[in-house]
């Protein structure tokens, strides 16, 4: 992995069909660039998420209604 980017954990289906990792990084071309590495045995969907923490944060600055 490139220096920036970070293992956080990982989940497998049951079925063992498919994994599902998180990944963290401050920089999406280092995530760009570790994927390119992998892309010719893995397909990669990229979901960018956040803490409850902070989607409770940006969800109080909306003003409401």
């Amino acid at each position: 992995m490139p220096d920036g980017v970070r293992y956080v954990g990982s989940w497998v289906t049951r079925d063992l069909a498919h994994c599902y990792q998180v990944m963290e990084s401050d920089d999406r071309a280092l995530l760009d660039q570790w994927m390119a590495r992998w892309a010719d045995l893995v397909d990669f969907e990229v979901i960018p998420v956040m803490t409850s923490a902070e989607a409770a944060a940006l969800a109080a600055e909306k003003p409401s209604g």
